[in-house]
This record gives C-alpha cells, sequence and structure tokens, in this order.
C-alpha cells in the first residue's frame, strides 16, 4: 500500500542528505503513518485507518464522526 495518511493526505516528500563535506545525495522523507482501529460509536462498528500523527490528533480535536463523514463527502470509502 502506498504511504498515504487518509485522513490529511501526507505523502513522502523529497529532499537530500547533506555530509560534513557538503554532497548532497537524495533521500525521502516519510511521514509518521499508523495503522490504528477506531469504534465509530454512531454507526456501532469498528473502522481501520492508515493515519499520520497529526491526524490523531485532528481526530481526538474533532471528533471521529466528523472526520469521518468529511472524507466521505470528498470521496473516500470508509
Amino acid at each position: 500500500m502506498a504511504r498515504v495518511c487518509q485522513v490529511t493526505g501526507k505523502r513522502p516528500i523529497g529532499g537530500n542528505y547533506v555530509s560534513h563535506s557538503n554532497i548532497k545525495t537524495k533521500r525521502r522523507f516519510l511521514p509518521n503513518l499508523q495503522t490504528k482501529r477506531f469504534f465509530l460509536a454512531e454507526e456501532g462498528k469498528w473502522i481501520t485507518l492508515k493515519v499520520s500523527a497529526d491526524a490523531i490528533r485532528t481526530i481526538n480535536k474533532r471528533g471521529l464522526y466528523n472526520v469521518v463523514k468529511e472524507m466521505r463527502a470528498n470521496g473516500s470509502h470508509i
């Protein structure tokens, strides 16, 4: 599966390793993704999401149901 957060859409970005002698070689910055199960109380079922740590904080702040409702409005299948 792709390394993409299902809530925020965060994905890997490119950059450089920079050595002491200032030689640059390519590298990737990967998002902090976690596979996490949430209980959606309004529907009485568990859902599994691949989310970043930032998305977990968003879910805690705004509520799981509101986040899922917005994801469905954007066309995500949950």
